[in-house]
């Protein structure tokens, strides 16, 4: 080949190298529900969609592709540019055998270097920084590459599932991008200690994911103090006089260890005070202690619901108002 061609075909190859860089890397840190909203106007983001749910088929196919403009740059780059140094190095009076060798490290570095900045890192930082623009932009012609290379594909990829799984580690095909609680505590615990994330937002983080396993019961359990309660027969007055006492503006009227309603004081200021509390008490939300907290706090807030009723088994142990979720959720506000 003379240089011209030697130099295009280099170019290409580089080329090359750097798109299936840049679709491994992109495949691997794009977001699945942003190819999802953009696959219903756009055939190359329903073909970066499809690459994703085949992650190891694609994987294999990148890696197949650089390894071949790899070797072909060993093939054929190198040696044209070892022999284009070999001249220069006789010329300035190095020894033949001495050149010969200067030129061959040279070339070797040289073609390794653009290999390596142009070829991978480059393209690689590209995708990182933008995946789903370059999973979109690149996914039709990849998926032409995989529809021609697809059975010397499937070989070598069961070749390697067949050896990781002799490892104890099962294959997956398709990208993940979903956290787990787990995992989402570590990250938050991860940057609470290095000081990048606040310790009291950190806390109401750490609260929300608990939430995820917390009953209901958690909250009310050890508690010493008593939510405030009348007999279901108690008048106005009554209901009045135990606010003035404990202070707590709703009243559970309770019967035989039940409760059969709440009251609240803000009902009864324009009441005569021997009315019968009753006929102003709201229908108590009332939950069992098993219950878990996420829900109950959801349906707290659907039902615009301040206070919940906790029974165990059907016996009332204790109340949960919002004001006890809240401040753990929102520490700075408490």
């Amino acid at each position: 080949m003379n240089g011209i061609t030697v130099t295009l075909v280099t170019i290409a190859l580089i080329a090359l190298s750097a798109f299936f860089v840049a679709v491994e890397f992109s495949l691997i840190n794009t977001k699945r529900h942003r190819l999802e909203d953009a696959a219903a106007t756009s055939a190359s983001a329903r073909a970066a969609l499809r690459s994703s749910s085949e992650l190891t088929l694609l994987l294999a196919g990148s890696q197949l592709g650089i390894t071949i403009c790899t070797l072909a740059l060993g093939a054929i780059t190198k040696p044209a540019v070892h022999h284009a140094l070999v001249p220069p190095m006789t010329s300035l009076g190095v020894p033949a055998r001495l050149g010969d060798v200067i030129a061959f490290i040279l070339a070797l570095v040289i073609v390794t270097f653009l290999h390596l900045v142009v070829g991978e890192m480059a393209p690689k930082s590209w995708a990182i920084a933008h995946p789903e623009r370059s999973a979109t932009l690149l996914a039709l012609p990849m998926r032409a590459f995989l529809w021609i290379t697809r059975p010397l594909l499937r070989t070598l990829n069961a070749m390697a599932n067949w050896c990781v799984r002799r490892m104890g580690v099962e294959p997956v095909d398709e990208v993940d991008d979903v956290q787990d609680s787990d995992g989402l505590r570590s990250l938050v615990e991860h940057s609470t200690d290095a000081g990048t994330l606040d310790e009291g937002h950190g806390a109401s983080i750490t609260y929300a994911l608990d939430m995820g396993t917390l009953t209901i019961g958690s909250l009310v359990e050890g508690r010493r103090a008593t939510p405030t309660q009348v007999p279901t027969g108690a008048t106005v007055g009554e209901v009045q006089d135990a606010t003035v006492t404990a202070g707590h503006m709703r009243v559970l009227l309770t019967h035989e260890n039940t409760v059969t309603g709440v009251v609240h004081v803000r009902d009864t200021l324009a009441e005569p005070t021997d009315r019968p509390a009753v006929e102003l008490a709201s229908p108590s939300y009332v939950v069992d202690r098993r219950k878990p907290l996420h829900l109950v706090f959801q349906e707290m807030r659907e039902n615009g619901t301040q206070l919940a009723v906790v029974t165990d088994e059907g016996r009332f142990t204790g109340v949960v108002t919002l004001a006890d979720i809240l401040p753990r959720l929102f520490p700075r506000a408490a």
